[in-house]
This record gives structure tokens, sequence and C-alpha cells, in this order.
């Protein structure tokens, strides 16, 4: 991969990250449906916009946007990539972006979303507890996970 900049988030921002989170979506969370995806949208929206969270953007050497992750202290609260740039290191720089920021890290990971799951396994997070829906109370189980900073063990304590 060429060189990556990882910037904060801009007003100017919104509409390329909440497309990045729409084509994401559709790649990604095939268990989600159109209806869901839609009803999303408003708060989605309103959470990039907000400035509430910490939203960090990952840009090629061109300014393309390739993806973006928002982060509540040491929460990984967002992390979505454009379709086309999966697999090419994008998401692990901005986990690691985040860890250089807050040290020890924790995500929530839809269950029926197996490689984010197995991302966030291969960046050093392992599976602390479970919700059986997601925050707004629809049908989607939540995997809570946690990340040690560097060089502090972590030992499993919920389901593999």
């Amino acid at each position: 991969m060429k060189a990556m900049d990882i910037r904060r988030t801009i007003p100017a921002d919104l509409d390329v990250l909440l497309d990045v989170w729409l084509r994401s979506v559709r790649a990604t969370h095939t268990f989600v449906s159109e209806a869901d995806i839609q009803s999303m949208l408003p708060q989605v929206r309103d959470y990039l916009a907000s400035g509430g969270s910490e939203i960090w953007v990952a840009c090629d050497d061109t300014g393309v946007v390739m993806g973006f992750m928002g982060m509540s202290g040491g929460k990984i609260e967002s992390l979505f990539l454009a379709p086309e740039f999966h697999g090419r290191g994008v998401g692990r720089r901005l986990v690691r972006h985040a860890q250089v920021l807050h040290g020890e890290l924790t995500v929530d990971v839809n269950e029926q979303n197996t490689a984010a799951r197995r991302f966030y396994e291969a960046c050093g997070f392992v599976v602390e507890g479970r919700s059986e829906v997601d925050e707004q109370g629809r049908p989607y189980p939540l995997l809570h996970m946690r990340q040690a900073p560097p060089n502090k063990p972590l030992q499993q304590t919920g389901p593999a």
C-alpha cells in the first residue's frame, strides 16, 4: 500500500464518510435488513456530524478517503472501510493509531459479522462478553471484546 494519512474528520467529510459507511455495511453486514440500514442512516449521519466522537479518517496519498474510525476514550465505536480497501492494512493501521492514543482498547462487534470478529482477534482482541441485542435493541447480538496494550498479556474470559 502507498502512503496513508490518518487525520481528524472535518465537516466536509460528512457525505463521503456516510457513503463509506453505507457501502461497507452493505458489503459486510449481510445479516442486516435493508429496512434496518435505511433506519440507521439518519442516526449515522447525526453521529458523524455531531463531532461528539473522536473520528479519525484514513486517506491515501492522493487524499481519497479509505475509511474511518470513531472513538470514545479507549472504545472503538465504529470502524468502517470502503469495500475497495478491505484487506489492505487500513483497518490495522487505524487500530494501531487508536492504541497509540488510548492504550487498552475495547470494541463491540456484531456476532454475525465473522470477518470483523476474525479481524479484531488478529489484532489481539479477545471476547469478554456478549449481549443478545445491539444498542438500539435490534436482534443483532454483540460480542464485547478487549485488547491489551503492547507487552501486557491478556487472558480470555469469555466464550471463544
